[in-house]
């Protein structure tokens, strides 16, 4: 009876009024909206919070940042709201420009430092950039814009510039291909490919920072996202050079030139520099896949010595290692590591060593059981260890992006170091 008369106060309650809105499963939605390109429109308001100026269109906004005198920061919140202002790349340290000011007239916004000035243009959003004579460096060719992801969440996000006709292209870190890109299309996605052709891509390296030279002065793009990248200089369309991810946030530095190393010095502004090399650093270094056994090596060292070919290091790759676990050595082809190498430094080589990051799924590992019982590896998004085959075979990879990992993982170069190995060779 009680449940007689509860299913009868359920059926008072709903109305047909409230059918009608009730979304039942068996039925389609009808007005989802359609998944295309959205572009940013007319400025429609802005605001200023010290030296970040902030566009909207009345939905999408973009923050322009004046870094230092030389960088300008720009970037897109398709829906208004930025993801946190973080970043794998940037250096924490403050930057302090000497002078910004905004002006405004009939057709642009202009934020403007002691030597750039990147102009908003009212009517359509295109951001630019000039020096302070009025040179046009760089310019947006079509808005800035989005579209969603529905495989993996988020936006597609996109930034086409143009292509000016003298410009050419540079940068994007060690590419199979000419010097010069323009004509080129780059993919940036961590690839080990071994024995690569000219122009193939993707490759080992993915640096998202190019140069553009027109008119013998030089600016640089540094396009910070973490996902997929691509860039197209001019290879789609002639008078176009465009960056995009298959995710993430649409960020990216403008840095002034005029020269090619004024560009290079301001990027490593930002990015931070490397510890200045020992002077053997810069020396011949014989490298190739692979010396073993102990002999081997020996005998290479003597014949540089016995030829008078100036040598100030050799490599040893993973056929040094126990069954390629890394931070280990192969007693049959190495029985006494220590000793050789501390003989080759007597002849005036450094050794230098392969580490890989791919971790030998093995119980009796003690690298993999140190990760394994911190929980030191990578993991999926469904919580499963992220695993691949590498050359132990089954491997789990460190998560760099945690600095106790980071901790850890440099600690495991102390046996190495005081085996005398003065060098790492950091594959994949």
């Amino acid at each position: 009876m009680a449940e007689t008369k509860k299913e009868g106060i359920a059926s008072e309650l709903i109305t047909e009024e409230t059918l009608e809105n009730i979304q039942h499963v068996n039925n389609p939605v009808l007005d989802l909206p359609s998944i295309e390109k959205t572009y940013l429109k007319t400025v429609k308001s802005f605001h200023r919070e010290g030296n970040t100026f902030f566009f909207s269109d009345s939905k999408a906004c973009i923050e322009v940042k004046v870094v230092t005198d030389d960088i300008i920061r720009v970037r897109l919140a398709p829906i208004g709201v930025f993801l946190d202002d973080f970043s794998y790349a940037i250096v924490e340290q403050e930057h302090h420009p000497i002078s910004y000011d905004l002006s405004e007239d009939e057709e642009n916004y202009h934020v403007s430092t002691n030597n750039v000035r990147c102009s908003i243009r009212k009517q359509d959003f295109l951001v630019s950039f000039s020096d302070t004579n009025g040179k046009l460096m760089n310019s947006d060719y079509a808005p800035m814009h989005w579209e969603e992801n529905v495989d993996f969440g988020g936006y597609y996000v996109y930034c086409t510039k143009t292509a000016f006709e003298d410009e050419v292209f540079f940068g994007c870190g060690d590419k199979a291909s000419h010097l010069n890109l323009r004509g080129r299309r780059i993919v940036n996605w961590n690839s080990d490919t071994y024995s690569y052709a000219f122009n193939q891509e993707p490759l080992y390296k993915t640096i998202p920072f190019y140069l553009g030279v027109t008119g013998g002065d030089a600016y640089g793009i540094f396009f910070d996202n973490t996902f997929k990248t691509y860039f197209d200089f001019a290879a789609e369309h002639n008078d176009q050079t465009s960056f995009w991810s298959e995710g993430g946030e649409l960020q990216y530095y403008y840095i002034d030139g005029p020269q090619l190393v004024d560009v290079v010095k301001r990027y490593h502004q930002i990015t931070g520099t490397h510890d200045l090399p020992p002077l053997w650093a810069i020396g011949y270094h014989q490298c190739r896949w692979s010396y073993f056994p102990e002999a081997n090596v020996r005998y290479i060292a003597d014949q540089f010595r016995k030829r008078e070919i100036p040598c100030d290091a050799i490599y040893l790759d993973i056929d040094y290692m126990d069954g390629y676990r890394c931070f280990t050595w192969n007693k049959k082809y190495f029985p006494d590591p220590k000793k050789m190498i501390s003989d080759l430094a007597a002849h005036g080589f450094k050794t230098v060593v392969m580490i890989d990051p791919g971790i030998k799924v093995d119980e009796n590992y003690w690298v993999f059981k140190e990760g394994q019982d911190n929980k030191y590896f990578c993991r999926r998004g469904d919580d499963y260890f992220m695993e691949g085959f590498v050359w132990p075979g089954r491997c789990q990879f460190p998560d760099y992006t945690n600095p106790k990992v980071r901790d850890w993982w440099g600690g495991l170069y102390k046996g190495l170091v005081e085996d005398g190995v003065a060098g790492f060779w950091n594959d994949m």
